[in-house]
């Protein structure tokens, strides 16, 4: 390696790691904010903040590092224009492109290594983060109670609170309790719904009790006769007063490391995304065909295709008159027209709403498949932001001639954010159905590239942004060709 590259190279790394370091410490300061919710309040020891301080690190990647690599080139390459170390190269016949060279090696080299980073660390970190955060939600039920949703206290319990207050959270508004029946087969058999709640619990004890005040006792009784069966019967009783008593064993047992049943789209590496969005994508083509076959046999067409040519030898058509203005209607009396009138309004009511339940079911599985789709072209996007925002931030920072972290970080900000907050409305198209994942993926990246090329351009030609003579020339000549119109419209 030449002199002249081990000294670009040398100031680019400093810079870097300089700067990586800087926005990490930044964007884990916000995951803190973020989070601090979870992590308040609930006696944990330093050691488990740090471990989920540290599984949360690598899922911050994809955010610092394109944007470490855009800050870092504008602040080098600006320093050089600045202190004129690019023109003593360009006089010593050395060019933009010749400066940049030991830079693209590595910055394609750091591209290779961020997208095994991102098909193999990240989605073990990101199992790992999320794993420890549903352990520590158990730390205690009434942190792990949330409003307006429910939230599942143990094996028997799903509770729903419209609002918490008072000390430790412990007074609960709008109860709404979903208790499980382990002698029964799955399901939520059990109702029990109260105006106000109150959680105790003596110190050192491994029981919760709640106290449920004004409230109702919903019970689903089990018969195996279908008729009862079809009334849905029920029996309800009302309390004034009502305590249940939960075993906190396993809450207070505070096992930071065990394992849980976790699906999430950023758990997968290429390979295993690869496999899930082929079975997903062949499970929901089944289900619509599956549906679509269903709906086609409600209407009943196919008993109508395979016997409609006895059908209509059977009819006596020397008795009843049959022109083509009729419809089948008039071979049947006006009793028995309301009747399958009657019978295929409700058919078609039945069928509407079956499709409209199906609609929703439909588009979260779309929506799901979406996002694994996102996930595995973002791994690639991932490596090739790095190189085309390294031609972006190079160029730029040769141009504008001013280094350090004033005008480069303002600029980097923005170009930053602009890239940022189109990939984040690609992917919310993208996940809507309104965009490709494909292209939502990519286009944000797409964007940024003619930006590159356009700026390693001009800053080879040695020219800049805009040229103003240029500009200020054209505004001149078109004001003289207005002022020579409207001398010739006055003669």
């Amino acid at each position: 390696m030449k002199t002249l590259d081990r000294y670009i190279l040398s100031s680019y790394l400093k810079t870097f790691f300089s700067v990586f370091i800087i926005l990490m410490f930044i964007f884990i300061l916000q995951s803190i904010w973020l989070y601090i919710s979870e992590l308040a309040g609930r006696g944990l020891d330093l050691l488990i903040v740090f471990k989920f301080l540290w599984y949360v690190s690598p899922r911050l990647i994809p955010l610092v590092l394109p944007l470490t690599i855009l800050v870092t080139s504008l602040m080098v390459f600006g320093s050089f224009s600045e202190n004129y170390e690019f023109a003593a190269m360009k006089s010593t016949g050395i060019s933009l492109q010749r400066a940049m060279r030991s830079l693209t090696f590595f910055i394609v080299l750091l591209s290779i290594l961020v997208f095994f980073f991102a098909n193999n660390v990240i989605p073990y970190s990101e199992y790992r983060w999320l794993n420890l955060r549903r352990n520590i939600q158990q730390f205690k039920p009434a942190m792990a109670i949330a409003e307006g949703q429910f939230s599942q206290i143990g094996d028997e319990f799903n509770i729903k609170v419209k609002k918490k207050s008072g000390e430790n959270d412990r007074f609960l508004e709008e109860v709404v309790i979903h208790k499980k029946d382990a002698n029964r087969f799955n399901g939520n058999h059990t109702v029990i719904i109260a105006d106000k709640g109150e959680l105790t619990s003596e110190e050192g004890s491994n029981t919760l009790s709640l106290v449920l005040n004004n409230g109702n006792y919903y019970n689903e009784i089990f018969t195996k006769d279908p008729i009862k069966k079809a009334r849905q019967e029920f029996v309800r009783s009302s309390f004034d007063e009502y305590v249940i008593n939960i075993d906190l064993t396993e809450f207070n047992n505070k096992d930071v490391d065990k394992e849980n049943k976790l699906n999430n789209q950023n758990m997968y590496n290429v390979k295993e995304l690869r496999a899930e969005i082929d079975s997903q994508s062949q499970r929901y083509t089944n289900t619509i065909k599956a549906f679509s076959n269903s709906m086609y046999f409600r209407t009943g067409m196919t008993k109508f295709t395979r016997n409609k040519k006895t059908a209509f030898n059977a009819i006596p058509k020397d008795t009843i008159p049959f022109s083509p203005k009729d419809t089948l209607l008039h071979l049947f009396s006006a009793k028995h027209q309301k009747e399958i009138v009657k019978m295929a309004l409700n058919n078609v009511k039945s069928s509407l709403q079956a499709v409209k339940s199906k609609n929703k079911e439909y588009t979260n599985k779309e929506k799901q498949l979406n996002k694994y789709e996102i996930a595995l072209n973002e791994k690639y996007a991932l490596a090739v932001t790095c190189i085309i925002l390294f031609f972006v931030g190079a160029p730029l920072g040769a141009i504008i001639r001013k280094g350090g972290m004033g005008l480069p970080m303002v600029i980097a900000i923005v170009l930053f954010l602009t890239y940022h907050f189109i990939g984040i409305f690609a992917k919310n198209s993208a996940e809507d159905g309104t965009l490709h994942p494909v292209i939502a993926s990519w286009l944000s990246t797409l964007i940024m590239l003619p930006l590159g090329i356009w700026l390693t351009y001009r800053a080879t030609t040695d020219q800049g942004i805009m040229s103003f003579d240029r500009i200020s020339s054209l505004i001149t000549k078109l004001f003289k060709r207005k002022e020579k119109k409207i001398n010739n419209d006055k003669e």
